[in-house]
């Protein structure tokens, strides 16, 4: 039963990439909406790669266990 938990790890692992491209996309995009001035992008995109890694290994970990 190990065998098949493991590898259902293994196969949630390998789209964990997903979550921080999405992140990154949004928040670029979001950064571009507040203000349309350059200095919001790169602020948007480091904030949607903090959310996407909250999420990645917070909230999905914490569903996992339920």
């Amino acid at each position: 039963m190990s065998n098949h938990h493991q590898h259902q790890e293994e196969e949630a692992k390998k789209y964990d990439y997903l979550y921080y491209v999405i992140g990154l996309v949004f928040g670029l995009i979001t950064g571009f909406v507040i203000d349309k001035d350059f200095i919001w992008i790169p602020i948007g995109g480091v904030l949607g790669l903090l959310t996407a890694a909250f999420f990645a290994n917070v909230v999905s970990k914490s569903s996992e266990k339920g």
